[in-house]
């Protein structure tokens, strides 16, 4: 019998925030936002532990509360995937998934779209993008872009609207071409260790985006494209319409669970 891999989950979450303080408490519905991101990750059938790692007691105490794992981690950390690559030094796993605490998948599904394609694939570190269909996102600060080689592989991340098509003056998103990069990253044990060691890249700083820390010490990442839909809150302002579309997509699954019931599915 194969031995089946072990993939831990690990959600950091901190409550400190310039932009919006205590957001993994949150109340979206009637939950709060950590507990919709653990709930999704714990529900995919490829991962075998689910944690939430963070710096604050209120956390810990909402994730035990909803019957959910968490650990405190010490000290300053510069990025989530230095807490998470903490958390790997202290538990089991074979492979590590880094999904941030604001990146809620609406489908377990999403994880695995990320999980089953790098098992198999040698990779040393994976995300997953999705195609953008806003031109609005494509210009937002706060949607972080990607583009990939011919192989799969990130070139670059940016907050700005990359590429840039010269001669388009309205700089419109375009059909693939402009992609959207998910918060969620999967790391074989040793990369995960071995990026927290390295030092932090003049890219990454500048972009205050952590996988560019990899990027630029010559680890590659291996990107994969999925058509399933996440919510990431942002901003305070973000609260109401997140809270909506989780509604709407819940009533949906609803509608549609006694059909699938009928069909054996």
């Amino acid at each position: 019998m194969t031995k089946m891999p072990f993939v831990t989950v690990v959600i950091p979450a901190r409550y400190g925030s310039t932009r919006f303080p205590g957001k993994p408490l949150t109340m979206l519905g009637s939950k709060p936002m950590i507990q919709h991101v653990y709930e999704q990750a714990a529900a995919c059938h490829l991962v075998s532990d689910v944690l939430v790692a963070t710096d604050d007691k209120r956390i810990k105490e909402t994730v035990e509360g909803f019957g959910g794992q968490a650990v405190m981690t010490s000290g300053s950390y510069r990025t989530g995937t230095d807490r998470v690559a903490e958390v790997a030094r202290l538990r089991r796993g074979d492979f590590f998934v880094n999904l941030q605490g604001d990146e809620i998948p609406l489908q377990p599904e999403l994880l695995a779209d990320l999980i089953e394609p790098f098992l198999t694939s040698g990779a040393e570190m994976g995300t997953l993008k999705r195609a953008i269909d806003s031109t609005e996102d494509l210009h937002n600060l706060s949607v972080v872009k990607v583009v990939t080689n011919h192989q799969g592989n990130a070139l670059y991340f940016s907050r700005a609207p990359i590429p840039v098509v010269r001669d388009d003056a309205g700089h419109v998103a375009a059909t693939e071409l402009h992609y959207i990069h998910l918060g969620l990253y999967i790391y074989r044990r040793d990369i995960l260790l071995k990026i927290e060691a390295l030092p932090s890249g003049r890219l990454e700083e500048a972009e205050s985006l952590e996988q560019l820390r990899a990027l630029e010490h010559g680890i590659s990442i291996k990107v994969w494209e999925t058509k399933r839909a996440s919510l990431r809150v942002d901003r305070p302002e973000d609260v109401e319409m997140v809270t909506e579309k989780l509604r709407r997509f819940e009533a949906v699954k609803l509608e549609l669970a006694p059909s699938r019931a009928a069909h054996g599915k």
